[in-house]
């Protein structure tokens, strides 16, 4: 979810659920050890919880980046083992690493002696030429002897050569049987699935056989998909707010970020589908889209866009939308 899951982006769908773990876009140990770690790390506390995820090969710098991401508050440190991108390959981390399992668990277990939170993983079943009823279960097993309690699996191989990124995410073939034999294998370790689920009838089915299900385009592209998942999944009672309130409780954040110099469409990009599916969306999204990038643009481009949707009891939004 690079580019897409910033601080802003998180800050806009804590207001949607409470109790989901968020992740942070991919950061490379580079990055964090050589560059602004004030711009790639900070975050508000009303994220928490919030993970932090990391791209690297190198054991020593993933420590120490793990150490410095622990002191900035993250609740959980994860490893990319999954990224497809030309420019992930070339570093030698995200998925290309799946060839290496043994190195994954050496990054593993120096940061897991460099920090107190948990230390997790994010891969792939196989990448290229690999068979992913060998690829999965060996790097499962690998991280796991040094400690790794969750694994988290988007359930596609990755074509590293004649795909491209964005055909990664769609193309080859989704395996989630595959996924839940490692479960039948592995019981003690907590496995979370990924990779084209897009409803909650889909996230009962896969919670029913595994621990955990992460969901990545579909919460960002309809985010209202993540209200309700409190009282249903955690058991919080706490009564959701509407569309129009979790937008009116975002104003102050989009005002004070204003005043420290973020332009708005750094934010208003990622409201654009609360209202997915919903009468007066798509005049919502124009309204945005057309004015939210314009020099001086501020917090009233978003007023105006929520009065052309029409305010609904939430029962009848469950039926129209």
């Amino acid at each position: 979810m690079m580019d897409w899951t910033d601080r802003h982006d998180r800050y806009f769908l804590r207001l949607i659920t409470r109790r989901a773990l968020l992740y942070t876009e991919m950061v490379t140990t580079g990055a964090v050890l050589h560059g602004d770690r004030a711009r790639l790390l900070a975050f508000s506390p009303e994220e928490h919880p919030v993970a932090v995820q990391l791209g690297g090969s190198e054991p020593a710098d993933l420590a120490e980046a793990s150490r410095i991401a622990e002191d900035f508050g993250y609740d959980e440190i994860n490893l990319n083992v999954g990224c497809p991108s030309d420019r992930v390959q070339s570093g030698r981390f995200g998925a290309c690493l799946m060839r290496e399992p043994d190195l994954v668990a050496r990054c593993i277990a120096a940061m897991r002696e460099a920090v107190s939170v948990p230390v997790t993983v994010k891969c792939r079943i196989g990448v290229d030429e690999q068979d992913p009823e060998e690829a999965l279960p060996r790097m499962a097993r690998a991280v796991r002897e040094e400690g790794c309690e969750t694994l988290i699996v988007h359930a596609r191989k990755a074509w590293l050569e004649g795909l491209s990124p964005k055909e990664n995410r769609d193309v080859p073939p989704l395996d989630y049987s595959l996924v839940y034999r490692l479960k039948q294998a592995m019981p003690d370790m907590g496995i979370i699935i990924n990779g084209g689920i897009d409803s909650v009838a889909a996230i009962d089915a896969h919670l029913a056989r595994l621990d955990g299900v992460m969901l990545g385009r579909a919460a960002y592209q309809a985010p209202w998909l993540l209200s309700g998942m409190d009282r249903r999944y955690f058991g919080d009672a706490t009564p959701v707010p509407s569309r129009h309130e979790v937008l009116e409780r975002f104003l102050p954040y989009i005002e004070r970020e204003l005043a420290e110099g973020t332009h708005l469409h750094a934010m208003t990009r990622h409201i654009l589908g609360i209202f997915q599916g919903c009468p007066g969306a798509r005049a919502f999204r124009r309204h945005i889209s057309e004015n939210a990038p314009r020099p001086g643009a501020g917090a009233d481009v978003v007023r105006r866009a929520m009065k052309l949707v029409p305010e609904l009891q939430e029962e009848t939004l469950v039926e129209v939308c």
